[in-house]
C-alpha cells in the first residue's frame, strides 16, 4: 500500500501531441513525440512504443497522459523527458490512456 502523499509525488499531466515521427534508433518499434503540457510545464519529448495500434500522423492532436517529473532518459540518440501512459492489450500492443473529453493541457491527475 502507498499513501496519498506517495501518489501525489507522481506528477501526471494531460498534454497534446504536437509532433510524432518514427524512431528508427529505438531497440523496439517506437515513435519520437513532442507533447505540449501547457504553460506551467511546457513541451516535453518522449519515446513511446505505440506502433502496434497507432500511426504517427494519427497521434498529432491527440491528448495523452504523461508523468512529467521523472528524470530524463537517454534512448539511443534521443533524450526522453516524460513517460506517456498506456496499457498493454492482450495482443501486447500499447493502448494510450487519455481523457474522453478535451481538457486544458497541463491539467493534473489526482
Amino acid at each position: 500500500m502507498i499513501s496519498w502523499e506517495d501518489f501525489t509525488r507522481v506528477d501526471i499531466r494531460v498534454g497534446t501531441v504536437v509532433e510524432a515521427e518514427d524512431f528508427p534508433g529505438a531497440r523496439k518499434p517506437a515513435f519520437r513525440m513532442l507533447i505540449d503540457f501547457g504553460t506551467e510545464i511546457g513541451r516535453k519529448k518522449s519515446s513511446a512504443q505505440l506502433t502496434g495500434l497507432y500511426r504517427s500522423k494519427d497521434l498529432v492532436g491527440r491528448q495523452v497522459l504523461g508523468v512529467v517529473n521523472f528524470p530524463p532518459k537517454q534512448i539511443a540518440d534521443f533524450r526522453s523527458e516524460c513517460l506517456i501512459l498506456g496499457l498493454y492489450a492482450e495482443t501486447g500492443a500499447v493502448v494510450l490512456i487519455q481523457p474522453d473529453h478535451p481538457v486544458a493541457n497541463g491539467s493534473r491527475v489526482g
